[in-house]
């Protein structure tokens, strides 16, 4: 037998199997001890049945007139008699027997006192110097029949407290482990990015050293993710300034020179610069969406949020190549706004980085909180889709770009309960590439406190 994974299968298929051992035991020995009182007590009766009947018949047969005559008593009533006897003189012939007695099942007499053969427990006394000799039998049936029925006795609520016993067992394993069960959920609950103590409190004290071992392997945790977060962040930062005086310094070098050689190198260190840079914002947008707090205590409309990120590339470098449909109601929802900008900015760039020159990006914002943009451009595989969301991957090695995009995005989603998901070609066409995710809105977090 295959023994349980679970604790609570263990405690009660270990709790149930003790309990019938220990009863068959208990059974058993109060068997046994039963048995030898009975025999005692049936030993009694033989004793007591022949010292009765002998007296009795030595006055009937002293009173006969025909001496050596065997009578035998005639029932009064048919009935099971579990007591048969003979009375015999010192040669051996019989001369009162009980109805139901077998003279072939009774052996020579050979002095008072208990006898057994195979079959019966005899017991013989004596009367008038030994002239008058009583045996009394008993089958050893009767006693066994008798045993049985007391070992059925005990066994038979077995059958009827063992399952119970089982069932009072399992509600009792069941109740005591509520808390740990409530403190597996609590811990399913996390997301994956809440390192936050999980509450402990209502668990036994066997268990709870457990769980504050494991809330401080998250305090830890947190506390090493908040370091390389606050690093990354404080180092892209720290980066900006000297590196846009990198880019001036470049700007000016190339501005004053007048050798092809020097200016084309210039050119060549700014275009460094200006990546490296794009660079140190993608790190501290990353930091931002895996650090900082996603959800607010009040509401936003993300129509306003998407047309200023969208009309902010158009006059950088995408004029008239985004096409923005926006639902004619307020898109209401509890995200950070510069989270929103954020992955809404770096769904756009990519697009616009990766897609056909040509061809327009479509953003699309539906009234229930899906934000979707797609591009055209070549099929990829779908090993490269499961992959694009990783950080520093792009689908293209060659392609410029930090490959730090969609793995943002990824990340924002992921803390804000979405998830992104990408497709190749775009659904109903035979080309392009379109990522998608569902935003927290009012409607949809009210429609699912409701359903909760």
């Amino acid at each position: 037998m295959r023994w349980p994974a679970s604790l609570q299968g263990r405690l009660g298929l270990s709790l149930g199997l003790a309990l019938t051992v220990f009863w068959l035991l208990a059974a058993t020995v109060t068997a046994v001890i039963v048995r030898g009182e009975l025999d005692e007590v049936f030993d009694s009766a033989l004793r007591e049945t022949a010292e009765r009947i002998l007296p009795l018949a030595v006055t009937d047969i002293v009173g006969r007139e025909d001496q050596g005559v065997t009578q035998r008593l005639a029932p009064i009533r048919e009935h099971d008699e579990f007591f048969t006897y003979l009375v015999r003189d010192a040669e051996g012939r019989i001369l009162l027997q009980s109805h139901a007695a077998d003279p072939a099942l009774f052996p020579p007499y050979d002095g008072p006192g208990f006898r057994q053969t195979a079959t019966h427990r005899l017991y013989s006394d004596a009367a008038l110097q030994g002239t008058i000799r009583i045996t009394v039998a008993e089958p050893l049936a009767h006693r066994a029949s008798v045993a049985r029925e007391i070992q059925i006795g005990l066994g038979l609520p077995l059958l009827i407290v063992l399952p119970v016993a089982l069932a009072a067992i399992f509600l009792a394993v069941r109740f005591s482990l509520d808390p740990l069960r409530r403190f597996r959920e609590r811990l399913g609950a996390r997301g994956a990015r809440d390192l936050s103590e999980v509450p402990a409190d209502d668990l036994p004290i066997e268990i709870a050293p457990l769980a504050g071992t494991l809330n401080g392997l998250l305090n830890r945790l947190h506390d090493a993710f908040e370091a390389e977060r606050s690093f990354a962040a404080n180092a892209a930062h720290e980066l900006r300034t000297p590196l846009a005086g990198a880019i001036a310094q470049a700007q000016r070098l190339r501005s004053e020179t007048g050798e092809p050689a020097t200016e084309a190198r210039a050119t060549e260190i700014e275009a460094t610069l200006k990546r490296l840079t794009r660079l140190s914002e993608r790190l501290l947008q990353l930091a931002r969406a895996e650090g900082g707090r996603l959800r607010m205590d009040r509401s936003a409309d993300l129509r306003v949020i998407a047309r200023v990120v969208v009309d902010d590339l158009e006059r950088a470098s995408a004029k008239d190549r985004i096409v923005l449909t926006l639902p004619s109601t307020a898109v209401m929802s509890d995200i950070d706004p510069d989270a929103f900008a954020i992955l809404c900015r770096n769904l756009v760039e990519n697009a616009l980085r990766h897609g056909a020159e040509n061809a327009p990006v479509e953003v699309i914002l539906t009234d229930d909180g899906h934000l979707i943009v797609s591009n055209d451009g070549p099929v990829l595989l779908r090993q490269t889709l499961d992959r694009l969301t990783s950080r520093f991957e792009r689908a293209d090695a060659s392609a410029d770009g930090s490959g730090l995009g969609l793995a943002i995005v990824a990340a924002i989603a992921n803390r804000i309960g979405s998830s992104l998901f990408l497709k190749s070609p775009r659904p109903g066409e035979s080309s392009g590439f379109q990522a998608s995710l569902r935003l927290p809105t009012d409607v949809t977090i009210r429609s699912e406190r409701f359903d909760a």
